[in-house]
C-alpha cells in the first residue's frame, strides 16, 4: 500500500448532496490535506434505478462551492481512473473469474421467491435470516437444469468457516465480527452488476486508498469488504466510522426531517456563506483543542487530528448554524453581502430587476444597516419589511410606548422639525431628535422610542436616523400624522 495517505469520497448519483454527505467529503478532504495526501472522488452508480438525473454533478458543483478541492474525479481524471464504477465494469469482471477459478465465489440460481421463503422460515424458527448456502456446491447436472429454465444466476463469495474479522477502527478501536454471522453474500447481481461491497473494495484497492472515512452505518460493511480484501491477498486500508448525525431531539436526522433543511444547495440558495458551513459541519462530530469555534478553512486542514472525531453523535442546531453565519456576515465585505441579500429583496418584489442608480445606492444603504445581525442572506426580506409597508400595525409593545403622556409632544415637535430641514441626512435627522429633546425637555427612552415606533413600526431596530433616513420624510411624515391621529381619538 502507497505510504501517501489517499482518502476518497464516494457518492452515489441518487440526489443532491446532503448534510451527512458533506460531512464525509469535508473529513476526507481534511484528513488529506493535513497529511500531505490525495483525494479521489468515485461515483458510485451501480445502482441505475437510483440514479438521479444530474446527481453527480449536484455533488461535485456544491462540494466545490463548500471550498472543497480533490485532485482525481471523473471530471478530472487520474492515473487510476474510470471514476464511474459503470465504467469499470471489465475490471471487475476479472476478479470475479478469478474467485470463481479458485472456488471461493460460485453461482447461485435461487429465485427471489425461493429466497423470501427461505428467509421467513429461518425468522419462524427464531434465527437470524442469512443465506443458507443452498446452492454452494451445485452439480454439473443441477447447472444445466437451472439454466435450461432460463434462470440467472447471482454470483455469491464464499464467506469462510469459523472466522473472525476484527478491524481497529481510527473512530472506535477495535470491532470484531465472526463470520458465521453472514451467510454467502452476493457480490455479482443476476442483471451482471457487481454489489456495493465487492466493487468498493476493488476500486479502494486499485486506486490505493489507504484511508477510508465514512458514516457508521458502513460499519457492518467492513467485514464483507476484508472478505473481498482477505480473498485476494491484500492489505485493507484504515478504517474510521463517523458517528450519526441527530436532529434537536436527539432522533436521527433524516430527509424527512421538514424543520432542518437537508441539503447544500438549499443553505446556498438561502444566503448562506459557503466557509460558514464548512466551519459548522466540520464541527459535526469533530472538536479542536480549546474552546474556539470560529476557524478559516486553512486553519481547520492545519489542526484536524482524526483522534479528536467524536464517540458520540453529533447534534445538527440550526440555531448554531445561524450564528455562525452570523459571524461570517459580520466579518464579511460588503459587496459580498450586497450579492447575498439583493437577489432576494428582487425576487420578492421589493426591489425591480433593473435599478436606476440612486435606487442601487439606497438598496446598499438599507442592507448595510442590517449586515450585524443577519443570520442569512434571505433574511434581509423579513428584517426590511419596515421599509416597504405602507400601513403600520402596532403591537402591544409599540402601543404602550406610544400611550406615554409625553407622545404627542415628543412626535408634534420631531414632525415640525423635520419639515424644517432642507437636507434630509442621518446626521441632520439626528442633530433634530436631539433639539426635540432640548425644546421639550424629554430625553432618553421617554424621547427615543416614541420616535422609532410612530417611523419604524417597531420597539428595536436599526440606527434610528439611518432608517428614518431610508424611508425619506414624505413616508415619515404620513407615519407620524397617523400615529398623532389616533393618539387625539
Amino acid at each position: 500500500m502507497s505510504n501517501e495517505v489517499r482518502v476518497r469520497y464516494a457518492p452515489s448519483p441518487t440526489g443532491n448532496l446532503h448534510i451527512g454527505n458533506a460531512r464525509t467529503a469535508l473529513f476526507n478532504y481534511l484528513y488529506a490535506k493535513n497529511a500531505g495526501g490525495k483525494m479521489v472522488i468515485r461515483i458510485e452508480d451501480t445502482d441505475e434505478k437510483r440514479n438521479v438525473k444530474g446527481g453527480e454533478e449536484s455533488q461535485l458543483n456544491y462540494l466545490k462551492w463548500l471550498g472543497v478541492e480533490w485532485e482525481e474525479s471523473p471530471n478530472k481524471g487520474g492515473e487510476y481512473g474510470p471514476y464511474r464504477q459503470m465504467e469499470r465494469l471489465d475490471i471487475y469482471q476479472k476478479y470475479v473469474d478469478e474467485l470463481l477459478e479458485r472456488g471461493l465465489a460460485y453461482k447461485c440460481y435461487m429465485t427471489a421467491e425461493e429466497l423470501e421463503a427461505e428467509r421467513e422460515a429461518q425468522i419462524a424458527r427464531g434465527e437470524a435470516p442469512k443465506y443458507s448456502g443452498a446452492h454452494s456446491n451445485l452439480s454439473q447436472e443441477e447447472i444445466e437444469q437451472f439454466e435450461a429454465e432460463g434462470r440467472e444466476p447471482s454470483i455469491r463469495i464464499r464467506v469462510p468457516e469459523d472466522h473472525t474479522y476484527t478491524f481497529n477502527d481510527i473512530v472506535r478501536d477495535d470491532i470484531t465480527f465472526e463470520s458465521s454471522d453472514f451467510g454467502d453474500w452476493v457480490i455479482v447481481k443476476k442483471n451482471g452488476t457487481p454489489t456495493y461491497n465487492f466493487a468498493v473494495a476493488i476500486d479502494d484497492h486499485l486506486m490505493n486508498i489507504t484511508h477510508v472515512l465514512r458514516g457508521e452505518e458502513h460499519i457492518s460493511n467492513t467485514p464483507k469488504q476484508m472478505m473481498v480484501y482477505e480473498a485476494f491477498g491484500w492489505e485493507p486500508p484504515k478504517f474510521g466510522h463517523m458517528t450519526l448525525i441527530l436532529n434537536e431531539n436527539r432522533k436521527k436526522l433524516s430527509k424527512r426531517d421538514e424543520h432542518i433543511l437537508q441539503f447544500i444547495e438549499q443553505y446556498k440558495n438561502l444566503g448562506y456563506l459557503p466557509e460558514a458551513l464548512f466551519n459548522f459541519i466540520t464541527l459535526l462530530g469533530w472538536s479542536p483543542v480549546g474552546e474556539e469555534e470560529i476557524f478559516t478553512q486553512e486553519k481547520l486542514v492545519e489542526i484536524f487530528d482524526a483522534e479528536r472525531l467524536s464517540t458520540s453523535p453529533a447534534v445538527f442546531d440550526p440555531a448554531k448554524l445561524k450564528w455562525m453565519n452570523n459571524q461570517y456576515i459580520k466579518a464579511a465585505d460588503f459587496d459580498r453581502v450586497v450579492e447575498l441579500t439583493l437577489p432576494h429583496l428582487i425576487e420578492a418584489g421589493r426591489l425591480p430587476k433593473d435599478m436606476s442608480e440612486e435606487d442601487k445606492k439606497w438598496a446598499h444603504e438599507l442592507i448595510s444597516l442590517y449586515q450585524e445581525q443577519l443570520s442569512y442572506g434571505a433574511e434581509i426580506v423579513e428584517l426590511t419589511e419596515l421599509f416597504f409597508k405602507q400601513e403600520i400595525e402596532y403591537d402591544e409593545d409599540a402601543m404602550s410606548v406610544l400611550e406615554g403622556e409625553q407622545v404627542p409632544e415628543v412626535l408634534e415637535t420631531f414632525k415640525k422639525n423635520l419639515q424644517e430641514l432642507e437636507d434630509f441626512t442621518p446626521d441632520n435627522i439626528k442633530k433634530q431628535i436631539k433639539a426635540v429633546q432640548k425644546e421639550t425637555g424629554h430625553k432618553g427612552k421617554k424621547l427615543f422610542m416614541p420616535i422609532r415606533v410612530a417611523t419604524t413600526g417597531q420597539s428595536h431596530g436599526p440606527e434610528l436616523p439611518n432608517a428614518i433616513h431610508l424611508l425619506g420624510v414624505e413616508t415619515v411624515t404620513v407615519r407620524l400624522d397617523d400615529v398623532l391621529s389616533k393618539l387625539q381619538n
